[in-house]
């Protein structure tokens, strides 16, 4: 039986003079993060122009970035403003369920979009084929219901460990590793579901897209154009960087068979993939390409358009 009732998380940093200082530049990245995934969203929805299969996975991944950064930042921004703080056993495990299942999802869903890429540049010609929309649809679908079904495995197990004390948690939220660390019963089947399933998420999506990577940049090298050979290293070079830091991070966290003691480590590794890394992959992804930045520019442009229109009518008036 479960005896905690509820978790004190330490948060990021226990001190006082640099809490201000982190809690302002953390609100900052985080609504910089959802202004970035929200404009990308809306841009995708409104222009026709964009209603492509790699859209169509970067709308995904926006909307992705905006619930996964809302599942972790919040107690991180709670922490550094009030220090400490208590969470029940039920949100506890409530907000273990959701980041499990997002940071699944994203691992999936960066292996579909570097799947789509390697098609687009390596089959060109089979590309309307292979990503039709209901193939998209379906990787899409697999990869939220399969992150759920992985979620959903890996919170009961946890969840049904005893937990007698200390209810302490050396993090910023509410991860499997600190609350392996609590339990006061066997965990040794907990931990061995955990790496079984960080290795078949982790490594197998991380397997796809370094192969789609390898493939892509194979493809490129016999490219008879310079500039074109430079512009698609450039690309990819990019997507490797982001891609490269979030599984570095994640596999050196989840994908080991037992638990981690460093804590401090640990909490450090976890505001790159819960904060660093939804804040770039918009700008690495989207803002830096030319279809997004025109649809964009024509968005600007209407609305400074509608404001102007409206000023001329007052002014009349």
């Amino acid at each position: 039986m479960t005896q905690v009732q509820e978790f004190i998380l330490l948060g990021l940093s226990m001190r006082p003079g640099l809490r201000g200082v982190l809690f302002a530049v953390f609100l900052t990245l985080y609504l910089l993060t959802l202004l970035e995934n929200t404009i990308i969203v809306l841009l995708i929805w409104s222009h026709t122009e964009l209603h492509k299969p790699m859209y169509f996975f970067l709308g995904n991944l926006s909307c992705l970035e905006m619930c996964y950064v809302s599942v972790t930042v919040p107690t991180l921004l709670l922490g550094l403003w009030s220090g400490p703080c208590h969470v029940p056993f039920t949100s506890c495990m409530t907000q273990l369920f959701f980041f499990i299942a997002l940071i699944c999802a994203e691992c999936t869903l960066l292996a579909s979009m570097a799947y789509d890429r390697y098609v687009a540049i390596c089959l060109p010609l089979h590309y309307l084929m292979l990503m039709r929309p209901q193939v998209c649809l379906m990787l899409a679908m697999a990869s939220w219901l399969g992150s759920l079904s992985v979620s959903v495995i890996k919170t009961v197990f946890i969840a049904g460990l005893s937990y007698c004390g200390p209810n302490v948690l050396n993090h910023f939220f509410c991860d499997v590793s600190p609350l392996l660390n609590l339990s006061c019963t066997h965990v040794a089947l907990t931990e061995l579901v955990d790496f079984i399933s960080a290795i078949v998420i982790l490594w197998g999506s991380l397997l796809v897209a370094l192969a789609s990577y390898m493939a892509i940049g194979a493809a490129v090298v016999r490219m008879p154009s310079a500039t074109a050979r430079r512009k698609a290293f450039s690309t990819c070079a990019s997507h490797l960087i982001v891609v490269g830091i979030f599984y570095s991070a994640t596999i050196f966290i989840y994908a080991r068979p037992s638990r981690i003691e460093a804590m401090d480590l640990n909490k450090v590794l976890s505001v790159i993939y819960t904060v660093l890394t939804p804040m770039c992959n918009p700008i690495i992804y989207c803002l830096r390409n030319k279809e997004v930045q025109g649809a964009l520019h024509k968005a600007l442009c209407k609305v400074g358009f509608s404001q102007n229109s409206a000023r001329d009518s007052t002014s009349n008036v």
